[in-house]
């Protein structure tokens, strides 16, 4: 194992009181021992966990929360309710819970539960289990709890389940009761409606018995590759006559343990350079039920192509973003669509060369953020997915156009556009949980969410910005943070004032439209009245083209940024830096050391950075064959 990740929990550890609660900062900890015996071909499972909870807060704890989301699959259950309720229903869910026969419903059955050694109380109310504690646990101290269960997988209709779209046989995902996690704002027992999840960090001991023509990945690390062999062992490999296989997984701080297996499933491998070694699982020969050849060929070049462009991509964002603490990621075909999952991924495989790098790429990006960041992405679905959504689209034009596409993230300024005309945007600081439409979560979370970083760029400068992603990543893996403690640090290395920005933008539903209102001479000087049409203020970029072909930009900082960026988005023009702009002011007059017959051209940020609703009227420029200008 490299050097990195046995340094893993020191830098875990020391971390913790750099910043957030400072001296005070804290988290929860669990250490989990599971044992799975699985009966495949009725899609059950028999359990018992051992989970070590260490409670870390300053606050005596009288009762826990578990997470049973096997249960959500169930006619009736708030999952199905909303599905079926809301205006605009996932596609893949819609009725199909409430159609679910008995014997493909998904449940967990808690057998016994007991706190060091002795039973507790519970009650089981949807998807959560509550538990009345013994003894309370008090600050600082540890608990252990002990459960036997028994689960029933659903048939997969959502992330988890048996029998996917392509035919693979187990994608367990959110598949183990699972201990809720308390931090400062106290327990996080949200009901699943398959949004998003949060989780306690620790480590995982985990064996799993399944019938051994199974091949199997996971999060963490295989510790029995010579008994299990399947690709993962190098050498002899002694599994007897078995006809079930043991499966011993182990993984260190992480906050989640994921699982595919599928009889038919190919293992190959792919190492990064100086970085983890990357494990694929894919139906080989079967891809494509009943596809033409020539088909079925393209879709298994397809996955022979993949592990060297996740390769390019794991060093693209380790160097840029931060690197990447694990020595190993799983891309494990399976699931609905695509979904990330600590150290792992779930992803859908018939595709065609591009999707099927796309959605690996910003799948196993989510490690950097919902992964090794850990933020609570229910409350902070943006922080998420709109990080995930901005790095994708950086890292795909690396892998596929050298970085050369002007602006990679034109998609999600359109999908943010069209959101904001349709009159029914929602705030990113909505629950993830509580949009009124699952529209209004998508563009909220993943595009606002990339808007909001490629806007944060334009106003402190892309150096600043780029050292401030890589020194959030580093200052807050495997910790909690939330989107002021991200602020802070772009604060810091900006050495700007940015409250304004993130209570606009990610608290508010207000819009950024500037114009130019006039152009008129004064002597020897042009005077350009702008105007703020919209409430959101904004720092601007206004760039002139004179009539001898020559071009200047004029940078208006914001007055409440107390203090502006050193760093043009045109290095190669002209830079002049005006006076600030009070934000109370609707308009300001911008002063040109030219006259006007000598400009051809004006706009407001012609990098089209910021996200203005309106930028028609951004852009003045004379009529042709006239000298004069229209206003």
């Amino acid at each position: 194992m490299k050097i990195r990740y046995s340094l893993l929990l020191v830098l875990f550890f020391a971390a913790s009181t750099a910043y957030g609660q400072g001296e005070n900062y804290w988290q929860q900890e669990i250490a989990y021992e599971m044992e799975i015996d699985v009966d495949a071909p009725n899609h059950q499972f028999t359990g018992t966990q051992k989970a070590i909870y260490t409670n870390n807060s300053p606050d005596t704890l009288n009762r826990v929360f578990y997470h049973l989301y096997f249960n959500a699959f169930q006619p009736g259950s708030m999952m199905d309710v909303r599905s079926r309720t809301i205006e605009d229903p996932d596609s893949r869910v819609m009725n199909r819970i409430n159609n679910l026969p008995d014997d493909e419903i998904g449940y967990h059955h808690i057998e016994s539960l007991t706190q060091n050694g002795e039973p507790v109380k519970y009650t089981v109310e949807g998807t959560i289990l509550q538990v009345t504690l013994n003894e309370p646990i008090l600050p600082g101290e540890k608990s252990v709890f002990e459960m036997e269960f028994n689960s029933q997988v659903p048939r997969q209709i959502r992330r988890s389940g048996w029998a996917n779209a392509e035919g693979v046989e187990f994608s367990m995902s959110q598949w183990y009761p699972k201990m809720s996690e308390y931090d400062e704002d106290g327990w996080h027992p949200n009901p699943y409606i398959g949004r998003e999840f949060y989780g306690v960090y620790g480590s995982f001991d985990v064996k799993i018995s399944i019938d051994s023509s199974y091949t199997m990945g996971a999060t963490g690390y295989l510790q029995n590759s010579q008994e299990i062999g399947h690709g993962y062992a190098d050498g002899n490999v002694n599994r007897g006559d078995s006809k079930k296989l043991t499966w011993h997984w182990k993984a260190d701080n992480v906050h989640d343990f994921f699982w595919g297996a599928d009889p038919d499933f190919v293992h190959t491998k792919k190492q990064v350079p100086n970085g983890p070694m990357l494990h694929f699982l894919y139906q080989q020969n079967t891809v494509a039920t009943n596809a033409p050849d020539s088909l079925q060929q393209q879709l298994t070049e397809n996955w022979e192509r993949l592990p060297e462009f996740t390769s390019r991509g794991f060093q693209f964002m380790s160097q840029n973003f931060g690197e990447y603490p694990y020595d190993q990621f799983t891309v494990i075909q399976g699931g609905d669509g695509g979904m990330e999952y600590p150290m792992g991924t779930l992803i859908t495989g018939n595709r065609s060369f591009g999707s099927l790098v796309g959605v690996t790429v910003h799948e196993f990006i989510h490690n950097w953020y919902y992964g090794v960041l850990g933020t609570n992405e229910s409350l902070y679905p943006w922080m998420d997915e709109g990080f995930t959504t901005y790095t994708s689209a950086l890292t795909m034009d690396h892998l596929f156009n050298d970085g050369q596409t002007e602006n990679p993230h034109a998609g999600s300024y359109r999908s943010y556009y069209r959101m904001q005309e349709s009159g029914r945007f929602e705030a990113l600081d909505t629950h993830a949980d509580h949009f009124e439409t699952n529209a209004g979560y998508g563009v909220a979370s993943y595009s606002t969410g990339a808007v909001f970083l490629s806007q944060l760029r334009y106003i402190v400068g892309a150096k600043t910005f780029d050292s401030g992603m890589k020194r959030f990543f580093n200052t807050w893996r495997f910790k909690h943070p939330d989107g002021r403690d991200f602020l802070r640090v772009m604060e810091k290395e900006s050495n700007m004032v940015l409250d304004w920005y993130y209570q606009y933008f990610i608290e508010s539903t207000k819009t950024i439209d500037y114009g130019i209102k006039s152009v008129s001479d004064k002597g020897d000087q042009t005077h350009v009245v702008l105007e703020r049409v919209d409430l959101m203020p904004m720092p601007i970029e206004v760039m002139v083209e004179y009539t001898d072909d020559t071009k200047e930009l004029f940078y208006v900082p914001l007055r409440i940024m107390r203090g502006e960026k050193n760093q043009s988005s045109y290095p190669d023009v002209k830079w002049t830096v005006k006076p600030d702009w009070p934000w109370v002011e609707p308009t300001y007059t911008l002063n040109i050391d030219r006259q006007k017959g000598d400009i051809q051209r004006i706009e407001i940020d012609p990098s089209m950075r910021m996200a203005d609703i309106n930028r028609e009227n951004n852009v003045y420029e004379t009529k042709a064959g006239d000298s004069t200008a229209t206003e």
